[in-house]
């Protein structure tokens, strides 16, 4: 079953009936990465039904894709994916939420054995593979210091320059505006 776009609750809900009958369902939301499609279906319900959900949502998601569209060098479109596959860790922060030590970022970071990846690696290797720039890469980061890393990695395996201080100025009123006494 193919929903074109989950907007709302009643649709959301149709398509985890469907799921949870042993319908194979995909669907289509406006989100930015694999923690916000999941947080977004979370939050289209009340908090009295939010416990019901999260826990038919952990019995029922198999797979969170999500996809952004970015420029390749010499002209078109490239798309590069963030994947997140469920497994028991997924499940356990889909049920109790995120929290400053779990995150579905960190567990598709740390989850490569089950073949999740995270949108900073999969534009890493477009741009290991000459598909896409650096500028491009960094535009459409998630997190820009740990692609800038992976970035760093590559260009100095080709040996070329990589990420530096250079041009940034010392900020000297920084210890006046901060100093206590």
């Amino acid at each position: 079953i193919l929903v074109g776009e989950i907007r709302d609750r009643e649709t959301i809900t149709i398509a985890l009936e469907a799921a949870e009958t042993g319908h194979l369902v995909l669907g289509t939301l406006h989100t930015s990465d694999t923690g916000q499609t999941i947080n977004r279906i979370i939050g289209m319900f009340e908090l009295a039904e939010e416990r019901l959900i999260r826990s038919r949502l952990m019995e029922s998601l198999k797979y969170v894709v999500s996809q952004r569209l970015l420029p390749r060098i010499g002209g078109g479109r490239v798309p590069a994916f963030e994947i997140l596959k469920s497994n028991l860790r997924v499940k356990e922060c889909i049920l109790n939420g995120e929290s400053e030590d779990k995150t579905f970022y960190g567990i598709v970071e740390s989850g490569d054995a089950y073949g999740m990846v995270t949108f900073d690696k999969y534009l890493a290797n477009l741009f290991y593979e000459n598909i896409i720039t650096e500028d491009s890469a960094m535009t459409y980061a998630s997190d820009k210091s740990r692609l800038a890393q992976m970035l760093d990695k590559i260009k100095t395996a080709r040996g070329e320059k990589v990420t530096d201080i250079e041009g940034l100025e010392l900020d000297h009123e920084y210890e006046r505006k901060t100093s206590l006494f």
